[in-house]
Formats: structure tokens, sequence, C-alpha cells
């Protein structure tokens, strides 16, 4: 004969089955408001999101010690980059660390995939401004794979290094923190330029940088840069809208940002603040 449990025997695995999956609700519910936490220390307004998505924009965001990177394994490419930066000191950063393939990529990156190609591996979380303000574990960071892009000699060594300079010696000590996104820009047909690449990595045809002084009344500037520049062009020669780069991209830029002061920020090309013209034309550090 068959003989039936106890009522209070055959209600302790149902009983242990809620327990643990409270416990897995609480651990999930914890981890997302620390993640949360966690970008929107490094991003202001939202992480960017896609006006339209579709099977080219689907995208992950990877957590980087002082900077966040929205990784696309089509493009092989970071999307985009954001990071924080504000005015720093006499900063001694440590020596350059090595390159190193990112175990997170789907597609494996080594830093020997640019060699002959005659583009340079271009940062786009900055070596320097990332050190200094992060420290040294997220310099380490700014050189995996993932956060390099092809980028033109003259583009890379010269004209995006200035932006880049001028941005921590001259716009981070003049108007405090700010909010920085910056990414390529490839052609609006994927077929287009699908076999442009360096190894595995889709060369983008221009590069973005927008800047925000977060704020109440926020200011911000935006810079389009394409591939084929000399070096030498005044930094005000590429400004443009953050509409326009969100044309260009298909991304929003700041998600959370009200619809009123999204436009006014975002829809038009103000330098009023930033004193642009004492660095439009001022050589690199290393001309």
């Amino acid at each position: 004969m068959s003989r039936r449990l106890p009522r209070r025997r055959r209600g302790r695995p149902l009983r242990r089955l809620a327990v643990s999956l409270l416990f897995v609700a609480v651990a999930a519910g914890l981890w997302h408001l620390q993640e949360r936490e966690l970008r929107d220390a490094l991003v202001w307004m939202g992480v960017p999101e896609w006006q339209e998505p579709s099977p080219l924009s689907f995208h992950r965001v990877l957590r980087n010690d002082g900077f966040l990177l929205g990784w696309s394994d089509v493009r092989v490419n970071a999307l985009w980059v954001g990071y924080r930066v504000a005015p720093v000191g006499d900063a001694r950063i440590g020596a350059r660390p090595d390159f190193r393939a990112d175990w997170r990529t789907l597609w494996p990156i080594g830093a020997d995939h640019y060699a002959g190609s005659g583009f340079d591996r271009g940062h786009l979380a900055p070596n320097y401004a990332i050190a200094a303000v992060h420290g040294r574990g997220a310099q380490r960071d700014t050189f995996y794979m993932s956060n390099m892009s092809p980028q033109r000699p003259d583009l890379n060594r010269r004209l995006w290094q200035r932006l880049e300079e001028a941005v921590m010696d001259h716009f981070a000590p003049r108007l405090g923190e700010l909010q920085v996104i910056t990414g390529p820009v490839f052609p609006e047909r994927f077929l287009d330029n699908v076999f442009n690449r360096v190894g595995l990595v889709e060369v983008p045809e221009a590069f973005y940088k927008i800047l925000v002084v977060p704020g109440e009344r926020p200011l911000a500037l935006a810079f389009l840069m394409p591939q084929g520049v000399r070096g030498d062009e005044p930094l005000d020669d590429f400004l443009v809208s953050i509409d326009a780069i969100e044309a260009r991209t298909g991304l929003d830029f700041f998600p959370r940002l009200p619809e009123g002061a999204a436009e006014a920020l975002e829809g038009g090309v103000s330098t009023r603040g930033w004193a642009l013209e004492e660095v439009a034309n001022r050589p690199g550090r290393f001309e």
C-alpha cells in the first residue's frame, strides 16, 4: 500500500521554491538598482537608445571602469562610448598599458589586427582623460580592443587628438564636469560598407564627439569629423547640432531628457560660454 506524505512534509518543497524565487527576485532587483546607479554615474540623462530598432541596431552595453561602451557584434565596433570628465590638476598618469583583446566581444580582435592596414587603433574613451579622472584601472580598460576604432593617422594623431586635448585642458577647467559621448559614423546603407573592414572591424566614414555641461540649463557642443581630414583644420569647422549626429547614427543620445529641453539643447549650434575660439586653431601636443 502507498503511504501518503503528511501535509506538512508535502508543503516544504513548495515553501523552499517560494523562498528561492523570492531570493532570486530580490537579488535581481538589487543588481538592477546597482547597475542603474553605476550607469547614471557615467552617463547623463540615460544610456543612448535607438530611434528605430532593427537587427543592425542591436548592441550590448559593456561596463568598464570609468566609461560605458555600446558594443555591436555586427559592426564589430563600439557604436557609442559615454564617460564623464572633470577638471584635474597636474595629473601624472602611468605608462601606456598594452593593447589587449576583450573577452566580452563575440569576435576575437587582436592587438595586431590593424598592422599594415593604414589605420590607427583610435581610442574612443581617451587614454589621458580617463586615466587622469578615473585612475589607473580605468586607463587599462581604455586599451581593450573593444575601445578601438579604425582612424586615419591625420585624424587620430592630429585633429582628434587636438579635440581630446581641448576637452581636458580648456573646456573642463572652464566649465567644470562634462558628459562626453563619442563614437563612429557609418554609411547609411550597411551593404555599401560591409566589406570595408580592418580584419573583422568595420571602418567608419566619420567620428562624432558630443560635450554637455549638465545642469538645469545645460550647454552642448558637438563635432563631426570625417576620416579624410588633413589634421590642421580649425576645430570649429566641424561643429554640428546633436540632431545632425542623431540623424547620421540613428541614436537618441539623451533619452530621459524632456522633449522641450531636448529640442533646445540638440536642435542648434551655439558656442556661447565655451570660448572655442581660444583653442580652435591651437596645434596639438605632438605637433
